[in-house]
Formats: C-alpha cells, sequence, structure tokens
C-alpha cells in the first residue's frame, strides 16, 4: 500500500518544574509524579518525534515519514504544543535567525499563543512597560528585578498573543495554552523567581546573550511582524501570518471544506468534536486530537468543533517519493 495520509499523532510530553497535572491526566502520560509542563503535539526535533497512533500508518515515527511529504527531518519547520502552566514560567527571551545561526547553529524562535484555559487573575508578561527599552532592561536586570520593566497582560480563554525572536516574555501560572512556533528550543532565561533544578543549583541564566537579542517592540511592529506575510488578512480567523507560519482558528458548525494546500497542515482540536475526511479515509475528532494533513491533500469536515490551523511559511526544501506504509 503507498499513498499520503491524514496521520492522527501521539504526543510527547515532557516533564517541567513549573507544569501541573492537567496534560498528565489529559492523555495518561507516563511521567510517575512529575509534573508534566509540555505536550508536544508536532514535532520532529533531534531524537524527538511523535508516533502516528492509528490508521495504516500507525506506529510509525514522524520523523521516519516527514521525507515522503517533502519536509527534511533534520531542518523541520515547526513545533506545536500544549502548555500547563501550574506556576510561573521564568522570564525569558528567544534569538532570530541570523543570531541563532550565528552563535548557536540552530534555527531563531518565533512563537505564538492561544489560550485555552486561564484561571481568575491569569496573566502574561509580554514585551516591557511603555518607555522602557533595552537599556531600562539591562538596569533591572543588573539590579535583579527585571518584573519592574515587564508590561503585565491579563488573559482569558480564546486570546491569542504573538511573540517575535527577541521580545522579553513569560507565561503566568495557572494557564493552559496552545503555542505555534519555528522548531527550535532555543531560550535565555534571564530571571527564574530564584527557583533551583533537579540538582539543588539555582537554574542557569543567560544574561548576557539575552542583552544580545532583546528589542523593545513597540505595538505597531509587532502587529507588522505578526501579520506580515497577509497584512490584509481576516483577523477574526487568521491569528498569525508571519514569515515563518501561518495560523487560524476554524470554527467548525456543520460541513466545511479545507483546499488542498502546497505544505502540510497541522490540526489541533481546541473544542468540541467531529469528523475530517480525506480521500478515503475519515478520522473522528475530539478535543486535542493532533492531525497533520500532508500537502496536496483538501479534506471535508463536519462537527461543532474548534480547530487551531497551522502551516509552514518556508520554502518546501525537497520532495521525495510517496509515503510508504508496509
Amino acid at each position: 500500500m503507498t499513498g499520503t495520509y491524514m496521520m492522527k499523532l501521539g504526543p510527547v510530553p515532557r516533564s517541567t518544574i513549573w507544569g501541573g497535572t492537567r496534560l498528565r491526566t489529559l492523555f495518561g502520560t507516563p511521567c510517575g509524579d512529575s509534573p508534566v509542563g509540555e505536550a508536544w503535539m508536532l514535532t520532529v526535533r533531534g531524537e524527538i518525534s511523535n508516533t502516528v497512533a492509528g490508521g495504516p500508518l500507525s506506529g510509525r515515527r514522524l520523523d521516519g515519514l516527514a521525507g515522503s511529504f517533502g519536509e527534511d527531518p533534520g531542518d523541520f519547520p515547526l513545533l506545536v504544543k500544549l502548555i500547563d502552566a501550574a506556576d510561573r514560567l521564568s522570564v525569558q527571551v528567544h534569538p532570530d535567525d541570523i543570531y541563532a545561526a550565528a552563535r548557536e547553529h540552530d534555527r531563531g524562535k518565533t512563537e505564538m499563543w492561544y489560550i485555552l484555559e486561564a484561571d481568575p487573575g491569569s496573566e502574561l508578561l509580554m514585551g516591557l512597560v511603555p518607555g522602557a527599552g533595552r537599556a531600562a532592561f539591562g538596569e533591572a536586570l543588573r539590579d535583579g528585578d527585571v518584573l519592574r520593566v515587564m508590561n503585565r497582560v491579563p488573559v482569558r480563554p480564546g486570546d491569542s498573543f504573538f511573540i517575535p525572536a527577541g521580545m522579553p516574555h513569560a507565561i503566568g501560572k495557572g494557564i493552559l495554552l496552545a503555542e505555534i512556533q519555528e522548531n527550535s528550543d532555543l531560550t535565555y532565561r534571564v530571571y527564574d523567581y530564584g527557583r533551583k533544578g533537579a540538582d539543588g543549583r539555582p537554574r542557569r541564566l543567560d544574561t548576557d546573550k539575552a542583552m544580545d537579542v532583546i528589542s523593545a517592540f513597540t505595538p505597531e511592529q509587532t502587529d507588522r511582524l505578526r501579520y506580515e506575510n497577509d497584512p490584509g488578512a481576516d483577523r477574526s480567523k487568521v491569528l498569525c501570518d508571519c514569515a515563518r507560519f501561518r495560523a487560524e482558528l476554524m470554527r467548525l458548525c456543520g460541513p466545511a471544506e479545507m483546499r488542498p494546500s502546497p505544505r502540510f497542515r497541522h490540526i489541533l482540536v481546541t473544542r468540541g468534536s467531529g469528523e475530517i475526511e480525506a480521500g478515503e479515509e475519515t478520522l473522528r475528532i475530539a478535543p486535542f486530537d493532533s492531525i497533520l494533513l500532508p500537502p496536496h491533500t483538501g479534506a471535508r469536515l463536519s462537527g461543532d468543533a474548534d480547530l487551531l490551523v497551522s502551516s509552514p511559511r518556508q520554502p518546501v526544501s525537497r520532495l521525495s517519493a510517496p509515503i510508504k506504509t508496509r
């Protein structure tokens, strides 16, 4: 049997000191008593890869299939996560592609967040307060009081936020969100509330590198980068169309159609249930299902559900033969 198929992907759980129990309960992840902060819903990164759950490709790893739909498994473009912040994440900043390539031999990290659940009073730290720039940020770092220059943003379910490389940020306590990002794990941590790692020592800070890459973005600059590819996008549906990826919210309330696209699309179900039909395949969908729709593949959908749909924007790295299921 040969061909290209929809793939329902199993999550990859990641234990963190700030994580909670929601993801472990949701997926039954085998992490013992360790808090689970992240579930990687779409990933091909080094030795880490999703596994196909069900269908003709069941049990196959995504890193072994990526080349069949035109992606280099050594340079996969997207990483999609669920993040359960039972405690505050560190204040951090990510480098852009140019700095990351020169200093880290890696890709930079631009990302966006879609809020799924939020406790009352939950907030993000995102960017700097008006009037604060790189010098004020550096002074606050030296004083050990970086929070004084961080912009606080209250959140509620359904909000979305764009975090370009260079913007200092942190996810606050009590938030469950979906993150769509460049496939990078480069994080320069600058403040961590005095927490200690598993070795009992304070976690490493990367203030020098952070100062190299920080930028005090204005709201106008952030918005321009967020919709760099399509400034006229319908922003009630399109959450982001930047240089690296596109993300949109598809609210399904009955029959609908997704037209074929030249790049793969990832579908994260955030609410409800329904069906996705592509070719001769039909998949039932439920909350937090992760579906990969290969390139040049359209789909028919039905049901009552919200779908977070993302796709890469970089050019296809290479093309190869169709996936072989046996």
